[in-house]
């Protein structure tokens, strides 16, 4: 099961690289997604036997089955937009984009399944790659500044992240042991690994895989990559890609917390979470271009996820659920923001305003985004972060709390004041004549994304709740 899981969708990319039509190759996005998250939702809830294999190197295991679905489903929503787009875009060959579209659901699957620190890594280095040729869709001086940027600062995280593989096997060595990198293994042995070793690995491997999922102040990549990147990209990566990232920095903080080593790693990550979540709000003031906005949305919520790890017991259910109402929510967001952006030819507030009228639905749609995004009930995020808040408090984190709280309102009204600007007034004569309209198939799955956010925060399916309750007592209690 687990080589079918990966070899779908790399078929899948294969294809859609050898279909000559760019007007059929697009409708192969949905068809191939819907038969990934088939097959995934088989893996979780259907197979009969633990979904393992190549000699133990792969397997699915709690934690692995929350990140999978809901990346899978994610990319369902972002293959139905994309097949909708695409033929919007005419005047560029999507030969590229399709396959690599494929190509990333295929590096993420490997993200997760991986059960081997270097084959995770591995995976994640093929996620960059794979998603930077989308960024450059667009084929201007900007898109190609963003891609260079995303694969450099990339390349520096992941290196880095390499580097703290090295210093956690050698630990090992240095306490007499036998290297490994395999997670189980590096569990039960963690107890009598060298600290020192152990506490540069952490850091390393934090700092490498935080770039990579955006944690201040190693988000430079972002606002870039997400301002000039189409919104189905942006969207993949502020939802799938992040997730890759932040299921990496959970197994590492899996391994330290089985040691004595626990309190500063939980120490680190709450710094960090309120870091990023500030950095976020002091660049949301005043910002003109609403695409970078999100990205900097992104950043305040990648800090809220590592945040809830960080507080821990209720929290890291919390940040679980946070991560599927986040990724839903940016779905949201990315695909009405890029509908506007279509609209308007320009993605600066001075230019945009009264989207609303010019283009309703997107309007609309990006207006309840925002609502949801900031916390607003009755949706996702707000059950999510209220869970997050609470444990903050019950577990004594008053300050930590507090600044939670203070940065949350930052946000909303620096973010109000962009997204206002946006739906509201009436369109410029400059942008009268530009053709663009809703079309249902660019509006039905940001539509299909805020109801499933909508859903989660009005009641949470069994079969959900039961993954996130096990993947949580999975991280807190790894042996």
């Amino acid at each position: 099961m687990a080589y079918l899981l990966l070899l779908f969708p790399l078929t899948m990319a294969a294809a859609a690289f050898a279909v000559p039509s760019d007007r059929w190759r697009p409708r192969l996005l949905p068809l191939g997604a819907a038969g990934h998250l088939c097959l995934v939702l088989y893996a979780l809830f259907a197979s009969p036997q633990p979904v393992t294999g190549l000699w133990g190197w792969l397997y699915l295991d709690a934690l692995d089955k929350v990140v999978l679905g809901f990346q899978s489903l994610l990319f369902l929503l972002c293959a139905w937009y994309a097949a909708g787009y695409l033929p919007l875009r005419s005047n560029r060959t999507n030969r590229v984009f399709c396959a690599c579209l494929f190509a990333v659901s295929t590096t993420m699957t490997l993200v997760c399944l991986s059960h081997h620190l270097g084959l995770m890594w591995v995976g994640m280095e093929a996620t960059t790659l794979a998603s930077a040729p989308m960024l450059y869709f667009n084929h201007n001086s900007r898109s190609l500044e963003a891609t260079w940027k995303y694969l450099l600062i990339g390349s520096v995280g992941i290196a880095l992240a390499l580097l703290g593989s090295f210093f956690l096997a050698y630990s090992a060595l240095q306490s007499g042991l036998q290297s490994t990198l395999f997670f189980d293994e590096l569990v039960r042995e963690v107890p009598q690994l060298s600290a020192p070793w152990l506490h540069a690995a952490f850091v390393l491997l934090f700092v490498g895989y935080g770039t990579k999922m955006g944690l201040a102040p190693m988000h430079t990549w972002k606002p870039d990559a997400y301002g000039e990147a189409p919104g189905v990209v942006g969207t993949l990566l502020a939802g799938g890609v992040t997730s890759c990232a932040f299921l990496a920095i959970l197994r590492v903080y899996q391994i330290i917390r089985a040691s004595s080593e626990a309190a500063f790693a939980r120490e680190l990550m709450i710094f960090m979470g309120l870091l990023s979540m500030a950095c976020a709000a002091v660049f949301m003031v005043r910002q003109r271009d609403f695409k970078r906005m999100l990205a900097y949305s992104s950043v305040e919520h990648m800090g809220i996820l590592v945040l809830g790890i960080g507080i821990g017991g209720l929290a890291a259910y919390g940040a679980l659920l946070h991560l599927i109402n986040n990724g839903l929510t940016k779905a949201v967001l990315f695909l009405s923001a890029g509908n506007i952006h279509r609209a308007y030819g320009s993605k600066l507030t001075d230019q945009v305003c009264g989207a609303m009228g010019r283009v309703p639905i997107s309007g609309a749609l990006f207006l309840a985004g925002f609502l949801a995004i900031t916390g607003a009930p009755p949706f996702g995020p707000f059950v999510s972060e209220f869970t997050i808040i609470s444990a903050t408090f019950a577990g004594g984190h008053y300050v930590a709390g507090a600044l939670f709280l203070v940065l949350l309102a930052a946000v909303f009204i620096g973010m109000g004041a962009t997204v206002l600007a946006v739906v509201q007034g009436t369109p410029s004569e400059s942008t009268a004549s530009t053709s663009y309209r809703d079309r249902f198939a660019t509006v039905a799955p940001i539509l299909a994304a805020l109801l499933l956010a909508l859903l989660l925060g009005l009641w949470i399916p069994a079969p959900l709740e039961n993954l996130l309750r096990e993947a949580a007592r999975f991280l807190e209690n790894p042996r």
